[in-house]
C-alpha cells in the first residue's frame, strides 16, 4: 500500500478551524514510548483514546472528520438507529466507540490487516468502559472474510487519502453492499424520509470527507463508485450516502 508521510495539518484548508479538534485535553506520554493518550471530547460526551505516535498507514491518530461526522450523526441520530453497523478504516476506534456509548449501536470496527490496530482499539475500548467492539482485519481489495456480509449500514470518515488505493475500496463497499443479506425479519430498503425523518436505505454506504485532495481525486472515487453501478448522493456536509443501484428501483 503506497504510505502517506506527512503531518496531519497539511491536509486541512487553511482557517477552517476543525484542526482545533485534534489534541484536546490532557496527555499522557508515560504509557510507552510509541503511543500518546488523549482526551477528546465528542459531543456530550469525553473519550480518553490511546494513540499511535506514528503508524505508516495513518491509523495513528484522530482526524477532524471525526469529529465533524459525529456531530453530523447525532443531529441526524435516525440514520442510524436500529442499524447493524460496520466501520471501515476505523483507526482508533474512537468513532465506533462513541457510537457505541452513545447509541448503543451494535457496531463492529474494520482496517488495515494489522494486530497493533486491533488490540489499540481493544485497549481504548477498556479504558472507555466498553466491552471489546468486533473487529473484522480486512484489506481492501482482498477477499472479505465474512462471505455474507449482514451489516445494512456501512459508515467511514476521511478514508480517501491513498488514491491509489480507490479501485480496491470501492471492491470492498461494492461487495458489502451487493452482498448483505438482511437478518430474518429487517426490510431490506426502508423509506427515505418518514414524518420529515431522515432514513437510509438498507444497505448503505454512509461517509464524511473533510480532508483536503484535489477535485480531480475526489471525482476518481465517487465516478468509480458509479462506474461499479453504486449511487452516490450528497447528504450535506460533506458527508455522503453510497447505495447500490437496485435500491433505487425498489424505493420507486
Amino acid at each position: 500500500m503506497d504510505i502517506a508521510l506527512f503531518s496531519p495539518s497539511s491536509l486541512f484548508s487553511e482557517g477552517d478551524g476543525e484542526e482545533d479538534h485534534i489534541c484536546t485535553g490532557d496527555e499522557n506520554t508515560d504509557i510507552q514510548d510509541s503511543h500518546v493518550e488523549r482526551r477528546h471530547q465528542f459531543p456530550g460526551l469525553e473519550l480518553i483514546i490511546r494513540e499511535f505516535s506514528f503508524h505508516q498507514l495513518n491509523a495513528n491518530l484522530l482526524w477532524p472528520g471525526t469529529f465533524a461526522f459525529a456531530e453530523w450523526l447525532v443531529q441526524h441520530k435516525s440514520c442510524i438507529e436500529a442499524r447493524r453497523t460496520i466501520e471501515l478504516g476505523s483507526g482508533t476506534g474512537a468513532l465506533a466507540i462513541f457510537l457505541r456509548k452513545s447509541f448503543h449501536l451494535d457496531i463492529t470496527t474494520s482496517d488495515y490487516d494489522d494486530i497493533e490496530i486491533e488490540e489499540n482499539i481493544a485497549h481504548n475500548c477498556r479504558v472507555n468502559k466498553i466491552p471489546a467492539i468486533p473487529h473484522v482485519r480486512h484489506t481492501w481489495g482482498d477477499k472479505f472474510p465474512n462471505s455474507s456480509p449482514d451489516w445494512d449500514l456501512i459508515i467511514a470518515s476521511d478514508i480517501l487519502l491513498y488514491v491509489k488505493q480507490y479501485a480496491n475500496l470501492i471492491q470492498t463497499i461494492s461487495f458489502l453492499l451487493k452482498c448483505y443479506k438482511p437478518s430474518r425479519g429487517t426490510s431490506s430498503c426502508p423509506p427515505k424520509e418518514n414524518n420529515g425523518v431522515m432514513l437510509l436505505p438498507k444497505p448503505a454506504f454512509l461517509m464524511s470527507w473533510r480532508r483536503r485532495i484535489g477535485k480531480e481525486d475526489e471525482s476518481l472515487f465517487f465516478n468509480g463508485c458509479e462506474d461499479a453501478g453504486l449511487i452516490v448522493q450528497h447528504m450535506g456536509s460533506r458527508v455522503y450516502c453510497i447505495k447500490p443501484q437496485e435500491n433505487e428501483k425498489s424505493e420507486t
